[in-house]
């Protein structure tokens, strides 16, 4: 294959993970948003929580100030396993924009030394970029659902 390949069409070559690579940096976009706000939401959970745990020790709670404590406690909880899933999505977007970026630095080593063969670890590198992209997706998709329980669970709970 790269024996017959022109300069132009090696940096073609070279290129083509570079679309995924774009498109990656797009994930990494968005998704790093979604896990600010998680995080800043979160921050936000917890000081309110430490503010009600202070006026707890100057007097009793209201049942509502105790239900409201109570969903904090599982907001929190729910916020902390999508913080996960969102953290795992950011490297499995960063992980495959790596292995976009090899397969690109070898796919210019292949034409510069054909004789190393590494064709078929170009593909597979390749394919390896595109599973942990796939993986990135599920986690999102995940959080995705997850994200909608807890907003679920705090309407409910404000009724």
């Amino acid at each position: 294959m790269m024996e017959n390949v022109s300069v132009i069409q090696a940096i073609q070559l070279i290129l083509a993970p570079g679309v995924m690579i774009n498109a990656c940096g797009l994930l990494l976009l968005g998704i790093g948003n979604k896990f600010s706000v998680i995080l800043n939401r979160i921050r936000i959970l917890n000081e309110e929580k430490r503010k009600m745990s202070l006026k707890a020790a100057e007097h009793k709670f209201a049942t509502i100030e105790n239900q409201r404590l109570e969903s904090i406690a599982r907001q929190l909880k729910a916020l902390l396993a999508r913080a996960r899933m969102v953290r795992n999505a950011l490297f499995c977007y960063a992980l495959a924009v790596g292995a976009f970026v090899c397969t690109s630095l070898i796919i210019g080593a292949d034409f510069v030394l054909p004789q190393l063969g590494l064709r078929v670890f170009i593909l597979w590198l390749f394919l390896l970029g595109m599973c942990i992209l796939f993986c990135g997706i599920v986690f999102t998709a995940l959080d995705t659902l997850k994200g909608f329980r807890v907003v679920e669970f705090e309407v409910q709970a404000e009724e």
